[in-house]
């Protein structure tokens, strides 16, 4: 497949768009009492994490994230680390910056954040969840199954998909990480990791077109 979006068969931009309106929780950001940056291979989202730092919405920030296969190589001393670096590279004072450097998945960012804020006696009744863009949906259900106390929001470095893909340099990748996330809000309620949430009709049509045109590969086995 080539890696210019553009090229991409008008059917596939379509559904892809579809998907990604779908995991956009379309919330506006406003201040929060702890902003939590859940690590990937996105650079985007230190990036973004620093701007609702200094729009003051964020007094107090963590970073989350050890290392998946996939990042290891982009951020190689942990995600959470280099997310660190890049926000203070944007001006966001370190002492105001927590690292948590061994989640390896959403679920542990939710668990192991919420012990490390415990552990220094704090107890948001806020908090904002900066993720990429696809990962909106997924990352709140599993938030509010695994800490439901604090009002969460969330939010993303607002790009358009094509600028999105762009910025990632990998179209077929985000393609499969977006169809693999779409299956884990209906796969990961059913495992107990998350709490369930609508997918209309026309999303999971678009998922399934997907899947049949070969976006498997992050799929989980079912």
């Amino acid at each position: 497949m080539s890696d210019d979006f553009s090229a991409l068969p008008q059917t596939v931009k379509s559904d892809l768009r579809t998907l990604w309106d779908y995991h956009d929780m379309h919330h506006e950001p406003r201040p929060c009492d702890i902003g939590v940056g859940l690590g990937s291979h996105d650079i985007g989202v230190a990036v973004f994490t620093a701007e609702l730092y200094h729009r003051q919405m964020l007094p107090r920030i963590v970073f989350s994230g050890a290392n998946a296969p996939t990042t290891i190589d982009r951020f190689p001393r942990g995600e959470a680390v280099h997310y660190r670096e890049e926000a203070t590279r944007r001006g966001v004072p370190a002492e105001v910056i927590l690292v948590e450097p061994c989640a390896t998945n959403t679920g542990e960012n939710i668990q192991f954040t919420r012990r490390l804020l415990a552990s220094q006696g704090v107890h948001p009744a806020s908090i904002m969840l900066i993720t990429r863009p696809y990962q909106q949906r997924r990352a709140f259900a599993t938030c509010k199954k695994l800490w439901p106390e604090p009002e969460v929001i969330c939010a993303s470095r607002p790009l358009p998909l094509e600028e999105y893909v762009a910025s990632i340099g990998d179209t077929a990748r985000v393609i499969n990480m977006i169809v693999g996330d779409t299956q884990r809000i209906t796969e990961y309620p059913k495992q107990g990791f998350a709490i369930p949430q609508e997918m209309p009709d026309e999303v999971e049509a678009a998922y399934q077109r997907l899947v049949d045109a070969g976006f498997t590969s992050r799929l989980l086995p079912v």
